[in-house]
């Protein structure tokens, strides 16, 4: 179970921690790999199939001052994708679609918080950014929820986590192989553990 927090819960958590530096404002983490993974949806033949990349880097800075000034870039390496049919986890690899030898990169830079109802970075906050996929880069909008694990003290920030969910276009960044079996579509459902950096 995770807990919301709201520009209040993170400012109380700022607060409390000023005999502590490293969870003052402009806070950078790092990634928890084993907590964190990229996964997609699409849809091919009426079916839906699913599939996950790990994510490779993150630079994540939170600013628990003004969380709209918080930022994030991350990658992920393409070739590793992995999904539930073999078939499937080659045709996304192939120059049809991600082209993984020519393109292998997948990066999203942010570009802008938008913070939600009441200050809250959950409940209708949004991720602006860049998404850079085959080469191609494209603005995207990301709904945001970050929260602390269950049962850590409010101001405890060291350990976050952060789901971002979207959709993308495959026409838009040039993979628009196999359309005759498979939706334009793609759903992302993002999920990062990160600890701040000492």
């Amino acid at each position: 179970m995770w807990i919301d927090l709201t520009r209040r819960s993170f400012l109380s958590g700022a607060l409390a921690a000023c005999a502590a530096p490293a969870l003052a404002a402009g806070q950078a983490y790092r990634l928890e790999p084993s907590g964190s993974r990229v996964a997609f949806i699409f849809v091919a033949n009426g079916i839906q199939q699913t599939g996950t990349v790990p994510i490779a880097t993150a630079d994540i800075t939170v600013d628990t001052a003004n969380l709209t000034r918080s930022s994030a870039t991350v990658t992920a390496d393409i070739r590793k994708v992995r999904s539930n049919l073999g078939l499937v986890t080659q045709a996304i690899k192939s120059p049809e679609l991600l082209h993984a030898d020519a393109h292998p990169i997948v990066r999203f830079d942010s570009t802008r918080v938008r913070l939600g109802a009441q200050g809250r970075i959950s409940d209708g906050a949004k991720i602006e950014g860049q998404l850079t996929l085959r080469g191609v880069t494209r603005d995207i909008v990301l709904d945001a929820r970050l929260s602390r694990p269950a049962g850590s003290a409010p101001d405890d920030l060291s350990v976050l986590y952060i789901s971002l969910k979207g959709d993308l276009s495959r026409r838009d960044y040039g993979a628009s192989g196999y359309s005759a079996l498979a939706d334009d579509t793609v759903k992302l459902d993002i999920r990062a553990e990160i600890r701040a950096r000492a």
